[in-house]
């Protein structure tokens, strides 16, 4: 088995022939399973470039690594390599009585071509949830690929297929059965051996049946929905790097029904191309877009080319995007000065002051 035949390209990451290098396939709570030429292996971080110095990214599913292999136990991680694509979330923590202690970047796939952002066509067909995955999808660096799974529990799904067309402008979006087998020969294109895809969707929104469609035979458990609101339960249980028979490559993940921003201005402008059209097109340069004359989101907006359910999406979306920059930010200068009072303090011990 070459790495080669799990995405790595020597020529891209300009390596070390000495060098042993890895992909992460599953990130456990303290170590990593990683695919080798040397097969299978367990590995844990070096302390010493993850947690002293840190001066590495943390690895998560999808990552290509540099490694000291161990084959009797578990391997090192030496370095993390440069990454070609990247879906990020933030990570809220100390949720004390509305205040937020911190905002952390979660990583939660990399090195990816292409992102299947996944909704089902009976109950989970969701506009709003869908423009947050496209903008974060837009933002990573591949390129996202809507598809409305469950095509069999629907009678007529056309309605559905526009809507999720008019939510993400420029994307190819694909109706599908795992079920059945229809639409899966429309992914074809995306299915090329030694290319990635990541699955993105909430629980129970088909991912593993899909999966195994794919595969053609069952690689992954499956639950099934809840009859009364087609939820499911979390089938797949934490991040995994799956090979197809086919050399295709997928990396499935939990289901996540939220989905917080993190630095998403590229994303934005690619998701709200539409919307973003007009702005700077206003008679005024400080248009506020609310009562100001000579506005062109208020003409848009009146003469249909753009709803008020679209603008008011982007604002509400712009508005989380500033609030989690600004707080990230806020919250490092905090460290810093909170570091900076402690090292004074230890040189004071030091001078006997």
């Amino acid at each position: 088995m070459k790495l080669t035949d799990y995405g790595f390209m020597p020529e891209y990451y300009l390596v070390n022939s000495q060098g042993i290098y890895a992909r992460v396939t599953a990130v456990h709570k303290e170590s990593y399973t990683l695919i080798t030429e040397q097969g299978e292996c367990f590995a844990k971080l070096k302390a010493s470039v993850y947690y002293n110095n840190c001066t590495e990214e943390f690895p998560t599913t999808g990552d290509f690594v540099e490694i000291q292999y161990n084959k009797l136990g578990d391997s090192l991680i030496l370095k993390t390599l440069k990454r070609i694509s990247k879906f990020s979330r933030n990570d809220f923590s100390g949720h004390a009585a509305g205040y937020v202690k911190t905002i952390k970047e979660q990583t939660v796939a990399a090195n990816f071509d292409y992102v299947f952002i996944m909704q089902s066509l009976n109950h989970d067909l969701n506009p709003k949830r869908l423009e947050r995955y496209l903008t974060q999808a837009w933002q990573s660096g591949a390129k996202p690929v809507v598809v409305l799974t469950k095509a069999d529990l629907a009678e007529d799904f056309s309605e559905y297929l526009a809507l999720a067309r008019n939510t993400a402008p420029r994307v190819e979006v694909h109706a599908v059965s795992a079920k059945t087998g229809y639409g899966i020969e429309g992914l074809t294109d995306y299915l090329e051996k030694g290319k990635t895809i990541v699955f993105l969707g909430s629980s129970g929104v088909g991912k593993s049946s899909l999966v195994n469609a794919l595969a053609g035979k069952e690689v992954m458990s499956v639950n099934e929905i809840r009859e009364d609101d087609s939820k499911g339960r979390h089938t797949t249980t934490h991040r995994q790097l799956i090979r197809l028979d086919s050399g295709v490559i997928i990396i499935d993940t939990p289901g996540m029904r939220e989905l917080g921003m993190w630095n998403v201005s590229e994303g934005l402008s690619e998701s709200f191309s539409d919307v973003e059209q007009y702005l700077g097109q206003c008679r005024f340069s400080d248009c506020k877009h609310q009562s100001e004359p000579g506005c062109a989101i208020k003409a848009a907006m009146k003469n249909g080319a753009l709803t008020k359910e679209r603008w008011a999406s982007y604002q509400s979306l712009t508005k989380e995007t500033a609030f989690v920059d600004n707080k990230a930010a806020y919250l490092r200068k905090k460290d810093q000065q909170h570091v900076a009072i402690k090292i004074r303090e230890r040189q004071k011990k030091k001078g006997g002051v």
